[in-house]
């Protein structure tokens, strides 16, 4: 498929605000897609890799706009296609305005160098080498990796026509914001190619590869999808809970499978006796070699090929458990792991199996996955024994007595950890759901998951620390301003969140800083005031910052729906 037909089909869903038409036209999309359907599915969500690899453009804006500036011509550079971004304010509508491919020199190898219409001299660019282009920069590493990363930028803007140029621009930053979510892609898929939509769903739950699932509901249908698997190696999207009372649980439920809630960070352990160990994090980016505690407890503890769902906890010399944010600490860290282990110890804790033996384990009940969990951990404990005896298994207790339940509670706070875990005892892993079968209960007041979008430079002893972050929610593809948050943060904590957020500065005035969205706050609060002085209508009373979610994204961050929610509480 030639990229220019692929830009006016995403134009064209662009242009629609409906969620029907939206599908309906994603479907004709994929079915006219030819050879070229899975990178289709994935560039029509903005994805350039399948949704399980943790591979990455590692592009900046500002390496876009140089791209951008030296196809646009001898007279442009980054400060320029700046300007215009703030002007127009989407790096869409910006990269559309300039007249590309008749420059040469770097770009002279992709047949740079075309007419007016920046067809490129008739060497149109198909969706193939786009494709093959990003992936070849993503593997540009070194010395030069820099300059290379923009000379393949620079290559494609050069032979792109203002609509290909505009969502070029827009999937190589991430920012296609074009209204075809995952939902969208999946009815396409089944709209399509004549198959069931729950068959489609569980066919993505096990792969998380949309362009996998496309291909094969085309070219094999239902027996095709259904053949589709988890792999060793693979990850696949956490299961996720949502708050919930004990009260609502039992009561539908019946009885409520209770476990410990631990402060720690969630892990996906893949285990081939004969092949790799690799360690995952809840965002599916392999997080191996900073944790070789996992690896060799997966070495001494099984024996058959597995796929576990888990967390680690940082613990100190006596083996309590430290806060989460000291387990972050080893998730970032890339070099120096012996260091840092020796710093801050973590030990692996699973409470679900996924695969075990060759056998997919996903729709089997919950009770039925940890009495497999506890087989291959060689675990058989009994409900007295003190959980942080069980090496690596999360216990699971079954009652129907809120008793009880206030009972594992109070252990589990008493032990350091963060309170306990609600779940329906028949439930099914439904990978990247926040459904009503698992359920936290936490003691701690409420708080948002906010995206920090701007701050202040400090004043005296602090002048050289930002402060003072301005704090926004999600409305669809916007960003809604609730508050500043400015308590609770030591000069420390203040120099890290500092470095953190400097490569982010988008713009100063002043003391006053704008941000790239790219940074979470869990923030607590009192309450939730009606307001006029924030964008969205609300702002956070006695705002207190808790740490950074280094496992979200802005995409992730909490939305407005849910601060409406909890302001009617």
């Amino acid at each position: 498929m030639e990229f220019a037909t692929f830009a006016d089909r995403v134009a064209a869903i662009d242009a629609e605000s409906a969620d029907l038409e939206i599908v309906a036209h994603v479907r004709d999309l994929f079915a006219d897609a030819g050879d070229d359907l899975p990178v289709v599915a994935r560039f029509v969500q903005g994805r350039v890799f399948p949704a399980w690899d943790s591979t990455t453009l590692d592009i900046g804006p500002n390496t876009c706009y140089e791209a951008i500036a030296r196809a646009a011509g001898t007279n442009v550079d980054a400060d320029d296609v700046e300007e215009r971004l703030a002007e127009r304010g989407e790096i869409g509508d910006v990269a559309a305005s300039y007249d590309f491919g008749g420059q040469q020199g770097l770009g002279a190898f992709t047949g740079g160098g075309g007419d007016s219409t920046g067809s490129s001299g008739g060497d149109d660019l198909t969706v193939r080498e786009v494709d093959e282009t990003l992936a070849e920069l993503a593997a540009a590493e070194g010395a030069g990796s820099q300059d290379r990363k923009v000379d393949l930028l620079f290559g494609l803007f050069n032979r792109c026509s203002s609509s290909e140029a505009r969502y070029l621009a827009r999937l190589v930053l991430s920012e296609m914001r074009i209204g075809v979510g995952e939902g969208a892609v999946r009815d396409a898929i089944a709209e399509a190619f004549d198959v069931p939509e729950d068959r489609v769903e569980r066919a993505l739950q096990v792969s998380n590869d949309y362009g996998q699932v496309a291909r094969v509901a085309r070219d094999a249908g239902v027996p095709g999808l259904d053949d589709i698997e988890l792999e060793l190696g693979r990850p696949v999207q956490a299961m996720l809970a949502q708050a919930g009372t004990v009260t609502d649980a039992i009561a539908e439920w019946d009885e409520a499978g209770v476990e410990w809630k631990y402060d720690g960070a969630r892990i996906q352990l893949h285990y081939d006796p004969g092949g790799e160990t690799r360690v995952f994090s809840r965002n599916m980016e392999e997080v191996t070699d900073a944790l070789p505690e996992v690896v060799e407890f997966a070495a001494e503890a099984l024996d058959e090929p597995v796929i576990l769902d888990g967390e680690v906890v940082a613990i100190d010399e006596g083996g309590s458990p430290l806060p989460f944010q000291e387990v972050l600490k080893r998730f970032r860290r890339k070099h120096d792991v012996a260091k840092a282990r020796e710093d801050v110890p973590v030990r692996p804790v699973f409470f679900d199996c996924l695969h075990a033996g060759g056998e997919d384990l996903l729709e089997v009940p919950l009770t039925s996955r940890h009495e497999r969990l506890e087989s291959v951990l060689a675990a058989r404990p009994d409900q007295n024994q003190d959980p942080a005896e069980v090496d690596g298994l999360s216990l699971l207790w079954l009652t129907d007595d809120p008793d009880e339940i206030e009972a594992v509670d109070a252990d589990a706070l008493e032990a350091g950890h963060e309170g306990i875990m609600l779940k329906n005892p028949e439930s099914a892993y439904s990978p990247g759901r926040r459904g009503k079968n698992w359920r936290k209960r936490k003691p701690d007041v409420e708080t948002l998951d906010c995206v920090v979008t701007g701050a202040e430079w400090g004043e005296g002893r602090r002048a050289t620390y930002l402060g003072t972050f301005e704090l926004s929610v999600r409305n669809g593809d916007d960003l809604e301003t609730v508050g500043k948050v400015a308590t609770g943060i030591t000069d420390e904590k203040l120099e890290e969140l500092t470095e953190l957020l400097d490569p982010h500065i988008a713009a100063e005035e002043g003391q006053d800083v704008e941000l790239e969205p790219a940074v979470v706050f869990e923030v607590g609060y009192e309450e939730i005031q009606a307001s006029p002085t924030y964008s969205s209508g609300y702002a956070l009373r006695f705002p207190r910052f808790v740490g950074v979610r280094y496992d979200k994204g802005p995409e992730e961050a909490d939305t407005l729906e849910r601060v409406e929610t909890l302001q009617g509480k």
